[in-house]
């Protein structure tokens, strides 16, 4: 079975690689028509870690999931070209848990970020930038503020309710809604490229 630090290790030892590239020889569907397979980049970095691919939760039975994250160099820096979806809010289960018990931390805490290079819409082509699993242990006043935040979300939850929640809450994560539309009724939390930065650190 492959470890989380084994799949850091043997993405580490791809920095630098085409994903498209790998894409096709593992036969991902990069593209059909005009229109881009949006996890195209995910299913090749499990590939290439050794993994299969699964959208589940706990992706593979394993205690650690890929996530690719989208950088772009603005003025010779790199930075997150977006936020980042964690998971998806059931307002039952927020309201029940607490941070520590909560979906959002234990998907959280078992992400191996994989920083990929954003070429533009229409380009295909992304190098694998780097590849790191936070140690939330070792940034204690991050993690306390990452937990006000979901605090702060989960206490909103419960005495304005579900349709209150707005991107606009929350230093380092945020619930916004998720899905096509923006009528779209659905809530997740997401990074914000605020905390990408801190844990994706380029300098």
């Amino acid at each position: 079975m492959i470890t989380r630090v084994k799949a850091v290790e043997i993405l580490n030892g791809l920095i630098g690689i085409d994903l498209y590239e790998k894409a096709q020889s593992f036969g991902v569907t990069v593209q059909k028509g005009d229109k881009i397979n949006k996890g195209w980049k995910g299913h090749t970095l499990e590939l290439l870690a050794g993994l299969t691919n699964n959208s589940s939760r706990a992706p593979n039975g394993l205690d650690f999931e890929l996530k690719s994250v989208a950088y772009i160099e603005k003025n010779g820096i790199l930075i997150p070209k977006e936020t980042m979806a964690i998971t998806m809010i059931n307002p039952s289960e927020l309201e029940k848990y607490e941070f520590y018990e909560s979906a959002c931390w234990k998907k959280l805490k078992s992400i191996v970020f994989c920083a990929c290079r954003w070429n533009g819409k229409h380009n295909i082509c992304s190098e694998l930038l780097k590849v790191t699993s936070f140690d939330f242990a070792d940034s204690r006043l991050l993690l306390d503020e990452i937990k006000a935040d979901y605090d702060f979300i989960r206490n909103k939850l419960i005495t304005q309710g579900f349709d209150a929640l707005t991107g606009r809450d929350g230093k380092w994560i945020q619930a916004r809604t998720k899905g096509p539309g923006h009528g779209s009724k659905s809530r997740a939390f997401y990074a914000r490229k605020s905390l990408l930065k801190e844990i994706i650190n380029f300098t």
